[in-house]
């Protein structure tokens, strides 16, 4: 098999333990996978940014002004290696190679949330039709159904600049651009593939409490 990233053949090691108990094929060569860097332990209590102990200075912010997101979870540090391959994944349409993550993703969120919360249920963060249209499929989705496949398509969002072009002011103040198609009264885990600023996470968690959901988490695949 072939590492999707490099191409590079794969070699498999045979050994009587995984002769007895063969292993699932990987999709990612060693060297690949040595250069993505996950989050340690030591992270904000809330959004999960990295080396900080407690509530970093944002989430304290966003207290003060109602936050409605109760905990980000994620997994991965953002670097330029994960840069590039969200570069080809989400932005140049190789959907196949969105598949690197989903061990890493699973493995995360049932040592955290599966662990942790109890009926819940898992709502991707929607693009707009125009923006979908123009990449093919959304890559929070696919992330979402990685976790399970019953999730809930319930958001649906306007079309806007992308939030890659703005700057984190212009981010901060954008307008809500979510809509809900049905309410929902059980918790909901809000599915993203990166927290920069976490406004969209925001947006979405605050129509959803407005309209009676008890309580909002995300979880992203990269922080």
């Amino acid at each position: 098999m072939q590492c999707l990233i490099c191409d590079q053949e794969i070699i498999v090691e045979h050994n009587w333990t995984n002769f007895l108990w063969p292993a699932l094929p990987k999709n990612l060569c060693a060297d690949c996978e040595d250069k993505f860097s996950y989050i340690d332990s030591l992270r904000c209590d809330i959004c999960a940014r990295d080396g900080i102990s407690g509530v970093c200075q944002d989430c304290k912010a966003w207290q003060v002004n109602k936050h409605t997101l109760a905990k980000n979870e994620a997994v991965f540090r953002y670097n330029a290696h994960i840069q590039a391959c969200i570069a080809r994944w989400k932005y140049r349409g190789d959907y196949e190679l969105g598949h690197i993550f989903k061990d890493a993703w699973c493995n995360h969120f049932q040592k955290t949330y599966a662990k942790q919360l109890k009926d819940y249920i898992i709502v991707p963060i929607p693009l707009s039709k125009e923006r979908e249209k123009e990449r093919g499929f959304n890559q929070a989705e696919m992330l979402a159904q990685f976790l399970s496949p019953h999730i809930h398509l319930i958001l649906e969002r306007s079309h806007s600049e992308k939030q890659s072009k703005k700057s984190k002011r212009a981010r901060l103040s954008s307008k809500n651009p979510f809509h809900l198609r049905k309410t929902i009264k059980k918790p909901v885990i809000l599915v993203d593939d990166i927290y920069t600023t976490g406004i969209t996470l925001r947006h979405a968690a605050h129509i959803l409490i407005e309209h009676g959901t008890p309580v909002v988490y995300s979880y992203t695949l990269i922080r």
